[in-house]
């Protein structure tokens, strides 16, 4: 099976183009369903003879261990996974049918994004204290996720020839290796600049942002200096790099945004997925109506 993965990895990045983050997902995923396969399909079979004894009452006991331990979307994200292995393994004759497709995926909890109000992200903004350079990356990183709603993927791949000061402008590649544009506001590129003049102007082809070392800094990293600024802001939400670009559609659809610019401005494929930030700008609203409306306040 080991060998069958290793041709639909190639079909992933080649044919599909999918992010690094999507592969490595998917792949994790399928090892672990193919530890379950070896507990739970005994015998000598392996590689295709094994991947043919797979049928939906298969996946339902899969799925049902999945259950003791994972959130629902966790278990549809892996059910997700198998469906596209089998269905390359239907079109490359490895097997004939998708058991895959014969298993519905578990309702989804519904939750809504984590925020920052606008006031407690001015004091993230302005929570940076230091004049070098690791400080100067630092604001300049919270500023961008903020200012342009970016994934922290996306904020880590950029190169110095990415952003346009003097237009405004930053080149997304996103989902899919999907380009977008997206604007950068006066006070993220006041910042950026002087981040940038720090490193002496840098050439077009270096990593926008930088670790200690001089490598493209990580996600990760971007998520533990993070949390160092919200502390450092007071703020004790739970807030990651996500937490900013949910806040920057909410606020902007608060603003009065049009939810079509929004949603390309996040890079969704889909106006659905951008339109859960309407449920948390309604949330809103309400809370404001029934703290104000003298009908509404308690006494």
């Amino acid at each position: 099976m080991k060998k069958l993965m290793s041709s639909f990895e190639r079909h992933l990045v080649v044919e599909r183009n999918v992010s690094d983050h999507t592969r490595r997902a998917y792949l994790r995923d399928l090892e672990g369903f193919r530890t379950f396969l070896a507990e739970n399909l005994p015998g000598k079979d392996s590689g295709e003879e094994l991947l043919r004894r797979v049928d939906h009452l298969t996946l339902r006991r899969y799925m049902a261990q999945l259950h003791r331990t994972n959130r629902k979307t966790t278990i549809g994200r892996k059910l997700a996974a198998i469906r596209t292995f089998f269905r390359y393994l239907v079109r490359e004759g490895v097997v004939k049918a998708n058991p895959g497709e014969m298993v519905s995926t578990p309702r989804q909890e519904k939750y809504l994004p984590k925020t920052l109000s606008v006031d407690e992200a001015f004091a993230l903004m302005e929570s940076g204290e230091g004049s070098g350079l690791l400080a100067m990356r630092d604001r300049a990183i919270v500023e961008m996720l903020y200012s342009c709603g970016l994934r922290v993927s996306e904020l880590t791949a950029l190169d110095v020839g990415s952003v346009s000061l003097e237009e405004g402008l930053v080149r997304v590649l996103g989902k899919g290796s999907k380009e977008r544009i997206v604007p950068v506001g006066r006070q993220a590129r006041e910042v950026l600049r002087l981040y940038l003049d720090e490193r002496n102007a840098p050439p077009d082809g270096e990593p926008l942002f930088l670790n200690h070392r001089g490598g493209r800094l990580t996600p990760r990293s971007i998520q533990r200096h993070l949390k160092k600024y919200l502390l450092m802001a007071g703020i004790l939400k739970e807030a990651t790099p996500h937490s900013l670009r949910h806040s920057f559609a909410t606020h902007l659809l608060d603003g009065g945004a049009d939810l079509r610019a929004i949603q390309e401005l996040l890079g969704h494929a889909s106006l659905s997925t951008t339109q859960k930030y309407t449920q948390v700008s309604v949330d809103h609203l309400t809370a404001v109506y029934d703290k104000a409306h003298p009908r509404s306040r308690k006494k």
